[in-house]
């Protein structure tokens, strides 16, 4: 654990380290995450218009035409706050993490400038790094961030169709951004042999579940239209913290 910074956080903050640090996993409701960016339902709204703005997913191994998406990754250094953009480049993860869509190199859109210079996105991703170094003492983060649409309609829509998984990376968070006209989503995380730890659906926005990946893993059911014939989507922002070596002095 981290002192130097832990000094910087709030109550509730050094609630989730705690957390995180005994259990592996977290789950922050939305007031309290409001809370801590002080930000409101207007802020959310702001940011929920970025996921009007994202594209088919053209990687699904099963067929599926249910998930829209982007990609972008960002440096933070925890201690300073500097948030770097860092170039676009594909989306891969080993087939061990993802037996379905895993194995290969995913092109996705980047993040739209809007999106990337929200405040309340360049907070919460400041905020999230501070926490996980106060967690295990990374010095460096790189962050990967996933916009991500499912879609339910005549069909379902799978927010995690690989299953029972991990990411391959260091910690995880998945904030929920919107749900409209579904049942199903429900969440739930899992200890090292399996036990399950939580389940919870995120149902408002800024509902933040929060896993060590190298402890835990996470699963989500699939999602259904209540009414077919409207729009039925789960809005969601997946965010991976991969540690990465101190740089030299």
């Amino acid at each position: 654990m981290s002192p130097s910074l832990s000094a910087t956080l709030d109550e509730k903050e050094r609630e989730v380290v705690e957390q995180l640090s005994d259990v592996g996993e977290c789950l922050v409701p939305s007031d309290e995450l409001s809370a801590v960016l002080a930000v409101g339902d207007d802020d959310w709204a702001r940011f929920a218009k970025n996921w009007e703005d994202l594209h088919l997913d053209t990687f699904m191994a099963d067929g599926g035409a249910y998930r829209y998406r982007r990609y972008g990754q960002f440096e933070l250094d925890p201690k300073t706050g500097e948030l770097t953009a860092l170039p676009h480049e594909p989306y891969r993860q080993e087939r061990y993490y993802n037996q379905l869509n895993g194995g290969v190199d995913r092109v996705y859109d980047p993040l739209t400038e809007a999106f990337a210079s929200d405040p309340l996105l360049r907070d919460l991703l400041v905020r999230l790094g501070r926490i996980f170094t106060t967690v295990d003492d990374t010095q460096r983060w790189q962050i990967k961030l996933h916009p991500v649409r499912i879609i339910a309609g005549a069909a379902i829509g799978k927010p995690a169709p690989e299953g029972k998984h991990r990411d391959g990376v260091t910690f995880v968070g998945s904030l929920l951004i919107d749900r409209l006209n579904i049942t199903g989503g429900e969440s739930s995380t899992y200890d090292e042999e399996g036990t399950r730890l939580r389940t919870c659906t995120l149902t408002e926005p800024g509902d933040l579940l929060l896993n060590d990946d190298q402890r835990t893993y996470h699963a989500v059911t699939p999602i259904e239209a209540i009414d077919e014939t409207a729009p039925a989507h789960r809005d969601v922002l997946v965010l991976n913290y991969a540690a990465l070596p101190g740089r030299l002095s």
